[in-house]
């Protein structure tokens, strides 16, 4: 089948019209598709920042959960009177106030001099942890008077009391019903007497 030169320019503005609508419908269809793209990768950044501000939260509340923690036991450790400097005078108080509580026969002690455990890192300043070693006699009735006197010593609150060791013996002396009492047992103690400075709160 011919088509006339009539027939064909009858056609040709229908053709062109096609030709533009397809070419209209190829661009709409690019521009979509990069409209997809850019809205897919707007998307995903979205999903990174929102992941990273997820992220950030959390290592924020866990650094806010660590840092009341410490401070949680800074605060013990400040109102039993561990962190500063050695309390000397309050061991002799405190001792002596056990000694007549407990109606102990016999006590003598000596503390030698401080010397440094260990430097921890921190910030600003380092925390210094340090122990004076306390060696005590005890002149005891019953085993049970040692240990109420270490509990008693831990319970005082103005050192972190740390027991290295302690040597029981017995006097071989009988226990008489007069108004003087004979030790049955002697004991012999090493303990630490650990404080801790803060170099920070000095400044």
């Amino acid at each position: 089948m011919r088509i006339t030169r009539a027939e064909a320019r009858q056609l040709a503005l229908p053709a062109l019209a096609a030709i533009v609508l397809v070419a209209g419908g190829v661009m709409l269809i690019r521009t979509a598709e990069q409209s997809v793209k850019a809205a897919q990768a707007s998307l995903a950044a979205a999903q990174t920042q929102r992941k990273q501000s997820v992220d950030r939260l959390a290592r924020i509340a866990e650094e806010e959960r660590e840092v009341k923690e410490k401070l949680d036991v800074y605060a013990r450790l400040k109102q039993l009177n561990i962190i500063g400097e050695e309390q000397r005078l309050e061991w002799a108080d405190t001792i002596t106030r056990i000694r007549q509580q407990r109606e102990l026969l016999d006590v003598r002690y000596r503390v030698e001099k401080q010397r440094l455990l260990t430097s921890a890192a921190g910030k600003p300043a380092n925390v210094d942890f340090f122990a004076s070693a306390m060696k005590v006699d005890l002149a005891l009735l019953h085993e049970e008077d040692l240990v109420r006197f270490l509990a008693d010593l831990r319970a005082s609150g103005n050192a972190y009391y740390s027991v290295r060791r302690c040597l029981l013996t017995r006097t071989g002396q009988a226990v008489t019903g007069g108004a003087v009492m004979s030790p049955r047992l002697q004991a012999q103690c090493e303990i630490d007497l650990i404080t801790v400075m803060d170099r920070a709160a000095k400044r």
